[in-house]
């Protein structure tokens, strides 16, 4: 059986990425801003990590100042948190699924930077029901990605998110592998320098608002969780 970190802010806003791993058979093991200790005893025994969507990353991880006017929701815990565990899984060539926030994170450790605000990618108030915005995406061929979902091309997915990147932003070691096609903002990355590192800005275990075959993603990282080797991989790399 294979083991998957998961970090989170809290254990609510794990809840889906919890159901759907342990619906494909996979061990799960929850790391919010209070476990405390050294990344490699937190995820001693995982076989990949799953960065999971949340609060906004904080500027001064990319050198920025915070926009007053974004509505930023920061939680500095969780970015070290993250950030620590990221380095040490990249260094090991550990299977990464980034979403949503974990995206934005992956291209910060890179040496990225971040949009602060985009209104027109948040959700939406239905009557006082905050719901998902909807949008077409171009997921590039030959992308890992387009891989494991067995097709590449156009997409229509959800929106959750008031933060991202253009490719003004992009850290140049990572690929853009996928664009929103209305106004071009990257929706996928994935790191050249490594195995199986996969980003993406949508939501894809929120599995009746994507196409079927997203759910992919995560039988891939449970498939290759398990036969991560903990010692095997690269000895080091430096993700700055």
């Amino acid at each position: 059986m294979s083991l998957v970190a998961i970090s989170s802010v809290d254990a609510s806003n794990a809840r889906q990425y919890i159901q759907v791993m342990e619906s494909l058979g996979a061990a799960v093991r929850l790391l919010t801003p209070e476990a405390d200790g050294p990344a490699e005893d937190l995820l001693q025994g995982a076989g990949g990590l799953l960065l999971s969507g949340g609060p906004d990353v904080d500027p001064a991880r990319y050198g920025a100042a915070p926009d007053p006017s974004a509505g930023l929701h920061l939680c500095r815990p969780l970015d070290a948190l993250e950030l620590k565990l990221l380095d040490y899984a990249l260094g090991r060539d550990m299977p990464v699924l980034a979403i949503c926030r974990g995206m934005q994170l992956l291209n910060v450790a890179f040496g990225g930077k971040l949009i602060q605000d985009l209104p027109d990618h948040r959700e939406e108030d239905h009557e006082g029901e905050l719901v998902s915005r909807k949008h077409s995406i171009f997921l590039s061929p030959g992308s890992k990605a387009a891989a494991i979902i067995g097709s590449a091309g156009f997409f229509r997915v959800n929106s959750r998110h008031h933060q991202g990147l253009r490719e003004a932003q992009r850290a140049p070691r990572l690929m853009s592998t996928a664009y929103s096609v209305e106004d071009g903002l990257v929706e996928g990355l994935e790191s050249v320098e490594h195995s199986w590192v996969i980003g993406l800005q949508c939501h894809p275990e929120r599995q009746d608002e994507v196409p079927r075959s997203f759910a992919n993603l995560f039988a891939a990282l449970a498939e290759r969780a398990e036969g991560f080797g903990g010692s095997q991989g690269l000895s080091s790399i430096n993700i700055k």
